[in-house]
């Protein structure tokens, strides 16, 4: 970008420039036909960059390669006659050799063997680190469209006289795809794309693209199905554990700990399975997805007498996503209902709680009011205590006045002084209850 264009806007987001290129990140190739595409995808799990980066050193004059040429995760290398390209993704990545078709491999020969006429050395291929979980051959040859059953014929021959499934690709027919999905004793399964000799080299190459992704992304897919198949035991004990936990909450038949240790045991089982299989089943969708868009964009017609590439996947590969579609609601599913059953076992705890709490409150209700009545005995107890005493002292003060020579009569004054002395005490004891309460309010 230019100085003076620059100046024109903000600055940039950090993000921009990379974003932009994604458009460009992964061109197809140009291919010239007759040509031969030798395709590998392994699962990089546990591969690092490095160990691919070395790989691609052994191919000829790459020694030198630095490893900042496989950040972008794209790399096509050049070499006399043929190129080779390197693609990383999250969970693969995928080699492809492109290099002129064989003599022998021409339309008209009968299952030819392939990797006689490798220009790279196999044990390159063998080496290659990861797991291959796709393999394929696809032969691009020149052929006369305009005479279907003897292309077909052909193009059976060249199979090896298997079942075939064909499409015409294109709105207008411009080429053929036909394979068997077979895999052979090499490890490889074969694709044949047969198109008129005017085809371009960037038609070529975007037929090409369209049908190892195709092929790639249905094998990812799959991937979740296995991992549906072995959750299924595990979530038909977990459904029937959950209806028993449910049918024992119900008839009371167990106690809230057994239930609850029960539950939490159940609980982890399950979202323990979905943490180690969520993303599984999430991928195995988007690359399901990606099928149905590269089949779409296939723009399949059938050939007289086959089924077409599409219908042949869609019949096979239907069945599967939707068992993995089942199975992933099948867990989130047991999810929900685990806790509606963990809700309902809280709120039956709480109920018990409270109705223990609400009996421990009229325990300690009953005991505040026989110490209330204590305390009032008591209180009574002590005015008559107190007065007693006040009613002692006075007599000994009446004593001293009839000694004085006071005309006093002891019994007498006594007599009156109980009635006195007993009713200011209940009154001093009022007052002081009276203001206590009015400190505690």
């Amino acid at each position: 970008m230019s100085a003076a264009y620059s100046r024109l806007l903000p600055s940039d987001d950090d993000l921009r420039a990379a974003l932009h290129n994604e458009v460009h990140a992964r061109p197809s190739a140009r291919i010239r036909l007759p040509a031969l595409v030798i395709y590998v995808a392994v699962l990089n799990a546990g591969v690092s960059r490095e160990q691919e980066c070395a790989h691609l050193r052994l191919l000829p004059g790459q020694q030198g390669l630095a490893l900042e040429a496989l950040h972008a995760n794209f790399l096509r290398l050049r070499f006399e006659g043929y190129t080779v390209k390197w693609e990383r993704h999250t969970e693969y990545t995928r080699y492809s050799l492109v290099q002129p078709l064989p003599g022998h491999a021409a339309l008209g020969a009968v299952e030819p063997d392939l990797s006689s006429g490798l220009v790279l050395p196999p044990n390159w291929l063998r080496d290659i680190p990861g797991r291959v979980f796709a393999a394929i051959e696809l032969a691009m040859v020149h052929g006369d469209l305009s005479t279907p059953e003897t292309t077909m014929a052909q193009a059976r021959r060249w199979m090896g006289e298997r079942v075939v499934v064909a499409s015409v690709m294109g709105n207008q027919g411009h080429s053929w795809a036909v394979t068997d999905f077979h895999l052979r004793e090499t490890g490889f399964e074969r694709f044949l794309v047969i198109a008129p000799p005017a085809t371009s080299e960037t038609r070529a190459g975007r037929i090409s693209q369209r049908l190892l992704e195709l092929e790639t992304y249905r094998l990812m897919a799959l991937r979740g199905l296995p991992v549906a198949k072995d959750l299924g035991a595990m979530l038909g004990e977990a459904e029937a554990a959950l209806a028993g936990i449910t049918a024992r909450l119900e008839n009371k038949s167990a106690s809230e700990q057994e239930l609850l240790d029960t539950l939490i045991g159940l609980a982890a089982r399950i979202e323990r399975a979905m943490a180690e299989h969520d993303y599984r089943f999430a991928a195995t969708r988007a690359y399901s997805a990606i099928v149905d868009q590269r089949l779409e964009e296939l723009r399949e017609q059938p050939v007289p007498g086959t089924q077409t590439v599409g219908e042949f996947l869609q019949r096979r590969l239907s069945p599967a996503m939707a068992t993995v579609t089942a199975t992933a609601q099948r867990l989130s599913s047991l999810s929900a209902r685990v806790a509606r059953a963990s809700a309902l076992l809280r709120t039956r705890v709480d109920i018990a709680t409270e109705a223990q709490n609400q009996q421990l409150l009229e325990k300690l209700t009953r005991g505040q009011e026989l110490q209330l009545r204590l305390q009032t005995t008591v209180e009574g107890l002590s005015i008559a205590a107190i007065s007693y005493y006040v009613v002692s002292l006075g007599v000994y003060g009446v004593k001293a006045l009839k000694a004085a020579g006071l005309p006093v009569n002891v019994e007498i004054a006594t007599g009156a002084l109980i009635p006195l002395v007993i009713w200011g005490v209940w009154r001093v004891t009022r007052r002081i209850h009276q203001k206590l309460k009015a400190g505690g309010a």
